[in-house]
């Protein structure tokens, strides 16, 4: 079995555990122990809209947080905004937001998992469809560091392409 193939099977298998378990039961350090994990934990707390589970996935001192608009997508934005940006920032506070307060069914969906570590850092990157209500609203490339402290593994930044459908 190719290693990429493992490791999928290895995160679908720790997603479906984390999954078959309430938020109510998990733990911030359970979500953490490895890297499956907390990708598990990420997909489970943005579908139950638990804000404080997502935050704690995130390194407390400091993250970064940018979409980077595709050529289609960019000049789409123009012209509704002339002057949208390619590349903007954004928070993971102004995420945990949008999971907090969206009375929608939120569902981001994650293809070709790839992870690489030493043990000390790690970088994920896959493809994504976010949806919701059952409809995509965008879609791309993803990419998150992650880093592995004394508490476990955390996000310390997440980068991704946005192909948002045409409107």
């Amino acid at each position: 079995m190719s290693p990429i193939l493992h490791r999928s099977l290895r995160a679908f298998a720790a997603g479906v555990l984390i999954l078959s378990v309430s938020p109510a039961m998990a733990s911030i350090a359970d979500d953490t122990v490895d890297v499956d994990h907390l990708i598990a934990a990420y997909h489970q707390a943005v579908v139950s809209h638990d804000a404080p589970r997502l935050a704690a996935l995130f390194e407390p001192t400091g993250t970064a947080w940018f979409t980077v608009l595709s050529d289609d997508g960019l000049k789409r934005a123009r012209a509704k905004t002339p002057d949208a940006r390619k590349v903007k920032p954004g928070s993971v506070e102004s995420f945990v937001r949008l999971v907090a307060t969206s009375p929608s069914r939120l569902d981001p969906q994650h293809t070709k998992l790839q992870v690489r570590s030493d043990g000390a850092i790690a970088t994920v990157t896959f493809d994504f469809s976010f949806r919701i209500d059952g409809t995509e609203q965008n879609r791309g490339s993803e990419s998150w560091q992650l880093v592995k402290g004394s508490d476990g593994w955390r996000i310390v930044s997440i980068i991704y392409s946005s192909n948002p459908p045409r409107s």
